[in-house]
């Protein structure tokens, strides 16, 4: 089977070759349990890896994270084959300061970097990656979940402050040590 990042990614838009899945409800559980505790930006991303995987039945390996002050109307980015995530440190920081349980501030990352993520598995079309990424938080997590609930809305009307939050453009990155370590820890330490 073609892998789905070298087949035709400007033109996905539904879900991948394979059969969607349903996961369990206790991987489900497990996987909404593990953002209810504070984490770090690879605990968060083994949850979107896992519940992508569980749901879509894809994975993508070797992918790396960098902060940016990124304007605060874009929350992150992948560049079309790259392998780095660039995420809006000024939102995480905003989130961070507002949250009220770190299941907020997890479900919030959760979001992002799932959404970035989809677009490395090749849905490139926005408004696709927006779907995917609801359905594959809703199925993961059930229609209650706070992350449920950011993929299905517009973080930025469930949040105003994000509008006001520190934002740049983009000229300074900054490496994510220990990122996506499921599957780079045997060559990247």
């Amino acid at each position: 089977m073609t892998p789905p990042w070298l087949t035709s990614p400007h033109t996905r838009t539904t879900s991948p070759a394979r059969p969607a899945m349903r996961p369990s409800p206790a991987l489900s559980a497990g996987l909404g349990q593990r953002l209810e505790r504070p984490a770090d930006y690879d605990q968060i991303f083994q949850v979107v890896r896992g519940a992508v995987r569980s749901v879509l039945g894809v994975e993508r390996p070797g992918l790396g994270l960098t902060l940016s002050d990124l304007p605060p109307q874009l929350g992150a980015y992948w560049q079309i084959t790259g392998n780095m995530i660039v995420l809006n440190e000024g939102l995480v920081d905003a989130m961070r300061a507002n949250a009220e349980t770190p299941l907020e501030l997890n479900s919030f990352v959760y979001v992002i970097l799932a959404h970035e993520y989809l677009h490395s598995l090749g849905y490139i079309d926005e408004r696709a990656v927006r779907e995917v990424t609801a359905r594959v938080t809703r199925d993961a997590f059930g229609p209650e979940h706070p992350a449920t609930k950011m993929a299905e809305g517009d973080l930025w009307r469930m949040y105003p402050f994000l509008a006001y939050a520190r934002g740049g453009h983009g000229r300074r990155l900054k490496v994510v040590s220990r990122f996506d370590l499921d599957t780079t820890q045997t060559y990247i330490r």
